[in-house]
């Protein structure tokens, strides 16, 4: 009984503090510049300013086809055109996996709440602006702070993450990372805006949404979940790593957790191209390419690969014979290319400075240009403190390793999160294997570094799970619906670790288990392809480590 009138107490959600006077507490180095309650209505548009949240989604990431930045690419022929998608905000899909592109119907419409506009300063050159939803009934009591995509910018999860939820009851707040630019000029001779976009504005974010979550409702919330996707995947790690108590549960998806060396990656290949035209790959010959990768590997024909790393291609049986140079095979210097697309990029010992892309997601035609890098190279700007950087003096080896002196601490790559396990919190990691903007390979590099570290065997507090035909944090070709927010509930709450999540197409077509990494769903060799019930969890025979 008790604990009954408990509960109907808290669906009432009565507010310790109104929602107006909320503007009127004493936040440590922050201002709360509103506290209004909003209607029931439709959230804020996803592509516009919306209410008060800079650009809505702001500028995405820059293109970065291929996962390594700004090569000037064309999309294979038969390739899907998917658009860099600003990180993790497409969430929409039942309650925490992918989305459509472009749904169908007007968003449904979130619940009346209280909406707490804030700017918080921890230093004299910090401007980090946050917003805090908190429902006026039926809150879940718990607390959901979500990530961003791209250099961020604007708080992208107004029209995202943070209606998701909103709907389900929970308290949400998000952050613009501490700008208000695009691009990465507005941190050249501001390192602490770079730190703030590094972590602090998501830690400093979680602990005034905490205050003010316990100021209206006179309770602290029971538990309290990050969920971020690319950027805001790096953003979840980030906590994990650095902030162990902010969370006590993280979904951390399509990990932009090497932010720096995935756009230095970026820069390098387009610069290498610039200097060695002859390693250009031209339309056909990337066709080529594409049409050996899914003769040897699509052996379902699904058209996408439901594990990429069950399949190996040697592309040096495309090379050209000695003075040949057609469209049918290709040679030396393109076979650099290729090799490196799908293997990585690495320095001149052959370190590895970042993952290469999965198989089955198309190479498109790489191009000389003999331009400048796009707006990744503005991490040479920052790092140099120099917005005149000459992009033709660059030189992978020096400089990488002095933009890991000078920011590498925006890259989340701690593979140490003892702190975070011993804290009793759980990492739920996802990534589509059809992920044409980062590479679904760079996540299954943390994560084994993670193993490395701590032990192979952590699966009490960590899982991974790798989802076929998945694009970046959303749409794809195959599996792109999944509960990974009901999941991370009932391992936290209930104890219950998920061994397998059922994934879907957004038509509701196709539906397959999603798997614990290493393990892979295995089609049991007869029946329709499209129905989970014909696929079953496996185990590889031997787990091979991501070297890539």
């Amino acid at each position: 009984m008790i604990t009954s009138i408990a509960l109907v107490l808290l669906g009432a959600a009565t507010a310790a503090t109104p929602c107006e006077k909320l503007s009127t507490l004493n936040i440590a180095n922050a201002t709360i510049t509103s506290a209004t309650v909003v209607p029931e209505g439709p959230p804020p548009p996803r592509g516009g300013g919306g209410r008060g949240g800079g650009a809505g989604r702001g500028g995405a990431a820059p293109a970065v086809t291929g996962q390594l930045g700004d090569v000037l690419t064309v999309p294979a022929a038969g390739a899907p055109a998917l658009p860099p998608v600003a990180a993790g905000q497409r969430g929409g899909g039942g309650r925490g996996g992918g989305a459509a592109a472009a749904p169908a119907q007007p968003p449904a419409n979130i619940p009346e709440h209280c909406r707490v506009v804030m700017v918080l300063k921890p230093t004299t050159d910090s401007i980090i602006n946050m917003e805090l939803w908190l429902p006026t009934k039926n809150w879940n009591g718990k607390f959901m702070g979500v990530g961003n995509g791209g250099f961020a910018g604007s708080i992208q999860g107004l029209g995202t993450d943070m209606p998701q939820a909103i709907r389900l009851g929970y308290a949400t707040a998000g952050t613009d990372t501490g700008h208000q630019d695009q691009g990465g000029a507005w941190a050249i001779g501001h390192p602490e805006k770079m730190i703030d976009f590094a972590y602090r504005s998501t830690h400093e974010m979680t602990l005034k949404a905490k205050q003010l979550v316990k100021a209206f409702y006179d309770q602290t919330a029971k538990y309290s979940y990050f969920k971020g996707c690319s950027t805001g995947g790096r953003m979840a790690v980030m906590e994990a790593q650095r902030y162990p108590d902010d969370y006590d549960g993280i979904i951390a998806g399509s990990l932009a957790n090497r932010h720096i060396h995935m756009w230095t990656s970026g820069f390098a290949r387009s610069i290498d191209l610039s200097r060695h035209p002859e390693k250009a790959l031209p339309a056909e010959k990337a066709t080529l390419v594409n049409q050996l990768v899914t003769k040897t590997c699509d052996t379902l024909k699904e058209g996408f690969l439901n594990n990429p790393r069950q399949c190996h291609v040697d592309f040096s049986t495309l090379l050209c014979t000695a003075g040949k140079d057609d469209a049918t095979c290709l040679t030396a210097p393109q076979l650099q290319t290729v090799e490196t697309y799908y293997g990585g990029l690495k320095n001149s010992k052959g370190d590895l400075i970042f993952s290469g892309q999965a198989l089955g997601n198309a190479i498109g035609a790489q191009r000389s240009t003999n331009q400048a890098p796009g707006n990744t190279f503005d991490l040479m700007r920052i790092a140099y403190n120099d917005p005149n950087v000459d992009w033709h003096n660059f030189d992978l080896d020096k400089d990488m390793k002095f933009l890991d002196e000078k920011i590498g601490y925006v890259d989340a790559v701690n593979p140490n999160l003892s702190k975070f396990r011993s804290s009793g919190g759980k990492l739920l990691i996802t990534h589509g294997w059809s992920d044409t903007t980062i590479t679904p390979e760079t996540t299954v590099w943390y994560y084994e570094s993670v193993l490395d570290k701590m032990g192979k065997n952590q699966s009490d507090w960590m899982r991974l799970f790798m989802v076929p035909g998945m694009g970046h944090c959303g749409g794809g070709p195959g599996v792109n619906t999944f509960d990974s927010i009901g999941a991370l509930e009932k391992w936290v709450e209930k104890g219950i670790a998920p061994d397998t999540m059922m994934g879907k197409n957004n038509a509701g077509t196709l539906t397959r288990p999603l798997c614990p990494y290493p393990q892979a769903a295995e089609y049991k060799g007869s029946g329709d392809l499209n129905d989970a019930a014909n696929w079953a969890c496996k185990a590889p025979p031997a787990t091979s480590k991501a070297s890539k």
